[in-house]
């Protein structure tokens, strides 16, 4: 196997563990475990098995970075994964992979203002055809068209914003030192800024005192293993053969994937999210897709490595 063609399929892989953690992570929220409580879970394991990683690959950094880092696992982990969590219990698995697919037209906008990238015509139009489906998508779920709801749309919009900051500062830290060294210091202080939460104590406590069934212990170690720790190793891989351009464009498959595993799971009687698909929703996820591809055409595009969704 080439490897160009065997870094394409760990991106598609990737990609495939995110699309499937929309829907696991729906099922196990709310009555397994609670949004906060899930984050405290999926952030501590990750965080454990990154410094597993990190011991043997260790990389000092200076201390006058420390500042960036705490901002980057602000963003990056804490405000993101508590929006992530909390707005996907609330809407749909499709809502949310669609308006994550927004995050390369907010990290333009950011970059306009924090980076002084110069705006186009054709970009200003892509960012506002990708917010006019954003925010239509949101004003349907207030019309009550599927099974999402506005509040939920909103978080998981906000998480994409805090995400896309995210991509926007650490990108000095990417290029001074290894992805492996940065992933592990961001998701180290995003942890300290979780742990200083205290519904994700409270609600990781309630978790501890239930009795989990087998299947859903095998949910959360996919969540924290399979969605987070095993994605970034298998991208770092992919990326050392592929640009990070490339790797981009794969986040456009999530929302497919989404729709297949929710047509599959109603076909042998699990969950049913069927009723999110409807015309109206169709047309704002194109005005999206559009408005992304308009700002990504022929962009520098922020180096740095995707934590997770």
């Amino acid at each position: 196997m080439g490897r160009n063609l065997k870094a394409h399929l760990l991106l598609f892989t990737v990609n495939l563990m995110y699309a499937i953690n929309y829907l696991v992570a729906k099922g196990l929220m709310p009555n397994a475990i609670l949004p906060n409580g899930f984050i405290l879970a999926r952030v501590t394991g990750a965080t454990f098995l990154f410094w597993l990683v990190y011991l043997f690959n260790y990389e000092k950094i200076a201390r006058k970075d420390i500042g960036r880092l705490l901002l980057c696992g602000l963003f990056g982990v804490a405000i993101n994964q508590l929006f992530f969590f909390n707005g996907l219990m609330r809407t749909s698995p499709l809502n949310s992979s669609i308006i994550m697919t927004a995050s390369p037209i907010l990290v333009f906008v950011l970059s306009i203002y924090l980076l002084g990238e110069k705006p186009t015509r054709q970009k200003i139009i892509g960012i506002s055809l990708g917010a006019i489906g954003a925010v239509a998508i949101i004003l349907l779920s207030a019309r009550g068209i599927g099974s999402a709801s506005p509040i939920g749309d909103l978080f998981i919009f906000i998480n994409a914003c805090s995400y896309s900051l995210y991509l926007v500062i650490v990108k000095p830290l990417m290029e001074k030192y290894k992805p492996l060294t940065v992933i592990t210091w961001v998701f180290t202080f995003g942890l300290v800024y979780i742990l200083f939460w205290p519904p994700t104590t409270q609600e990781a406590f309630l978790a501890y005192e239930r009795t989990w069934l087998p299947e859903e212990l095998i949910k959360l170690a996919f969540v924290v293993i399979g969605v987070t720790f095993i994605p970034y190793l298998l991208t770092v891989t992919a990326m050392k053969t592929l640009s990070p351009s490339i790797a981009s464009v794969y986040i456009y498959f999530q929302p497919l994937l989404v729709s297949i595993f929710i047509v599959g799971l109603f076909y042998f009687g699990f969950s049913d999210y069927t009723n999110d698909f409807t015309f109206w929703k169709f047309l704002a996820s194109i005005l999206v897709f559009i408005g992304v591809y308009l700002v990504s055409k022929k962009r520098k595009v922020v180096k740095s490595i995707k934590i997770m969704n």
